[in-house]
Parts: structure tokens; C-alpha cells; sequence
């Protein structure tokens, strides 16, 4: 099974951009597509987008849209976020997930799981 760590959070201004990145290893890394979520303090945790690793194609939700962008890199088996013109409303912990894209996209319960990390718009 694929194992997940993301890096990159922190504190930033609004309009700010930050860059997340997510590194998978384990058997069959390329077998999975890898999407990012989101938990706010006090609220449910929310879906990003996600990126296939054969062909690049990513999704995102509506409320991030034309603002974030993923990204990979196959050889260093490494997806990235990036964040632009960020506002308070970006603030959460961030995590990478790894599984099939219907189950990344649509259910929205995959199984794999890196630890999350923290980022922070300031107003």
C-alpha cells in the first residue's frame, strides 16, 4: 500500500502563495491517483482536487478553482499543490490521499492517508 507525507505548510498573507508538496512511495505507487483534502477548524474535511499519475489529468473542486493547481513529478513520485491568491478562508490542514480517481473524486473516502499539514492565511 502506498504511503503519503506532505510538506510545505505554513503561515502566509492573504493574496499569498504557498506550494504543498505530497511524496508517495511503496508498491504501486503509479496504480493510484493521489488527491488533496482539506479539514478547517470546526468543519468537515473537504476536497481539493486530484491528479492522475499516467496522464496528469487533475480535478478540482469549485471553490478552489483557477487559484490552485497539482502538479507532478513521476521520477521523484512527488505531487504538488500550489496555492494562489490565498485568503483566510484557505486555513486548514492539508492532506494527501491516495486511491482510485472515482473513489478520490466522487466518494471522497480514500483509504490512504498521509499526516496532514497546517496552513495558515492571515488577514
Amino acid at each position: 500500500q502506498p504511503q503519503l507525507a506532505e510538506s510545505g505548510g505554513g503561515l502566509v498573507q492573504t493574496g499569498d502563495s504557498l506550494r504543498l508538496s505530497c511524496v508517495a512511495s511503496g508498491r504501486d505507487v503509479s496504480r493510484y491517483a493521489v488527491g488533496w483534502f482539506r479539514q478547517a477548524p470546526g468543519k468537515g474535511r473537504e476536497f481539493v482536487g486530484a491528479i492522475r499519475w499516467s496522464d496528469g489529468n487533475a480535478r478540482y473542486a469549485d471553490s478552489v478553482k483557477g487559484r490552485f493547481t497539482i502538479s507532478k513529478d513521476n521520477a521523484k513520485k512527488t505531487v504538488y499543490l500550489q496555492m494562489d491568491s490565498m485568503t483566510p478562508e484557505d486555513t486548514a490542514v492539508y492532506y494527501c490521499a491516495a486511491d482510485q480517481v472515482h473513489t478520490l473524486v466522487v466518494t471522497q473516502r480514500p483509504r490512504y492517508w498521509g499526516q496532514g499539514t497546517q496552513v495558515t492565511v492571515s488577514s
